[in-house]
């Protein structure tokens, strides 16, 4: 007779046979995860040697040490705008994309910064954030706008000498030491301009003619490459100073004003200048515009946090993309046939439906901007580090650093896990809550 095999015998042995295939996996979680985690935690309770017991000092030096304070604020920073930023870029693109012809090339576009590694969107940021106009794009974008719509200076650092015929004046101007008189040639010679920094436009300078209805004279660079030349006399190899803002003032007032031509030549009306002094403006000697120092203390973090976003903006849209391309249309059309338009139809009707989508990409990156590091410890300088401190790069810097303290590295890990916990379990519910849809 055949043997039969109870249903007990048979659901034990299956439950044996899932055991076996499962406790490869358990033992891999055990010493990967579990022992990690429990021993981090034991060990944010001890100093630094870890052979006395201190108890909650160390987690409470984490609101007390100015370093962990500034972690942590950049830590919420982060938190609230890097994925809000990130996710509500996605949106966009994502809704746009679907308007548009070159919808596809535009997606693997904005989708491409996801293929690069941490550490080399790291190095790409820090240079387009260097302070010099010709090496940092930011800078240069960000100069090359300013100078469209404010006078820029052409002789910065330009200066008379002592034996020159100019002076220094209120706010940086220089003036005439004595009124100009008409046919009576003036001379403005400056120093402290580079030749290679001169105008393109510059030529050999020129001391026009005297005539008796006009002052005449000659704005230069009284300086001779090679030495040899004379002070405040116009030497046949110095240059003009093309450009160079040139006013006249009497009793105070600006009576009238030109510009020096490409060989420092320049002309003004006897009738109003005559008697006048001569002033050059300070608009002509201001340290020439160099940008924004985005990796300086105020703006280091909001510069690192454009990196972030630079990235992950693309994995937002692709999910979100994804989740768009399941929403009927029959809705959509039917809110446009009913008299809505297209920001009514995107509020109230393309929002709501990826509402579940939209919250799986926030959380997902809530998680993410918590363990940042990489972008942090590439990007920000040095002398700006202290001011861009997040959790994860001082848990490197007090776990690993000159100074290694493993009891605040502990309690800073275990911060973490305690950050990420709750959006874990929020995510976890809100995917069952949906499964048993």
């Amino acid at each position: 007779m055949p043997r039969h095999t109870t249903p007990h015998r048979a659901g034990s042995r299956s439950r044996t046979v899932a055991a076996g295939f499962l406790l490869p996996a358990l033992l891999l979680l055990g010493a990967l995860v579990v022992y990690p985690i429990g021993y981090s935690v034991q060990r944010s309770f001890f100093d630094r040697s870890g052979t006395s017991f201190v108890g909650l000092d160390n987690y409470l030096a984490l609101v007390t040490d100015d370093s962990l304070r500034t972690a942590v604020r950049n830590n919420v920073i982060w938190l609230v705008f890097a994925p809000a930023v990130a996710t509500a870029l996605g949106l966009v693109f994502a809704v746009l994309t679907e308007r548009v012809r070159w919808g596809t090339a535009f997606k693997l576009v904005v989708f491409m910064p996801m293929a690069i590694s941490m550490l080399a969107a790291g190095i790409i940021f820090r240079l387009v954030y260097e302070q010099d106009p010709d090496r940092g794009v930011a800078n240069a974008v960000w100069v090359g706008v300013h100078d469209t719509f404010a006078e820029s200076s052409g002789f910065p650092r330009a200066r008379p000498l002592p034996v020159h015929p100019l002076k220094a004046a209120d706010g940086g101007a220089f003036v005439t030491e004595e009124p100009v008189r008409a046919g009576k040639p003036v001379r403005l010679p400056l120093i402290g301009v580079a030749p290679g920094q001169m105008p393109e436009e510059a030529r050999p300078a020129r001391q026009p003619a005297p005539a008796p209805d006009t002052i005449a004279g000659t704005a230069w660079l009284d300086f001779t490459r090679g030495g040899g030349g004379r002070q405040n006399a116009v030497d046949p190899t110095e240059l003009g100073l093309a450009g160079l803002r040139i006013e006249a003032v009497r009793d105070g007032k600006v009576v009238a004003r030109t510009t020096a031509a490409a060989d420092g030549s320049f002309t003004l009306p006897a009738d109003r200048a005559d008697g006048a002094v001569l002033r050059l403006p300070a608009s002509n000697f201001r340290e020439q515009y160099n940008g924004v120092e985005w990796l300086g203390p105020s703006l280091v973090t909001p510069a690192v946090i454009g990196s972030y976003v630079w990235m992950w903006a693309g994995f937002a849209m692709v999910l979100i993309g994804a989740g768009l391309a399941a929403v009927p249309r029959e809705l959509l059309e039917a809110a446009r046939v009913d008299g809505a338009n297209e920001w009514q139809v995107f509020r109230r009707i393309t929002v709501p439906l990826l509402a579940p989508v939209l919250a799986v990409v926030l959380v997902t990156l809530m998680i993410n901007v918590l363990k940042v590091f990489d972008l942090v410890f590439v990007i920000a300088p040095g002398s700006a580090q202290d001011d861009a401190n997040v959790l994860a790069l001082q848990l490197y810097r007090s776990s690993f650093g000159t100074d290694a303290d493993l009891g605040i590295g502990s309690a800073i890990a275990v911060l973490l896990l305690l950050l990420v916990v709750p959006v874990m379990v929020l995510n976890i519910r809100r995917l069952r809550r949906e499964a048993r849809r």
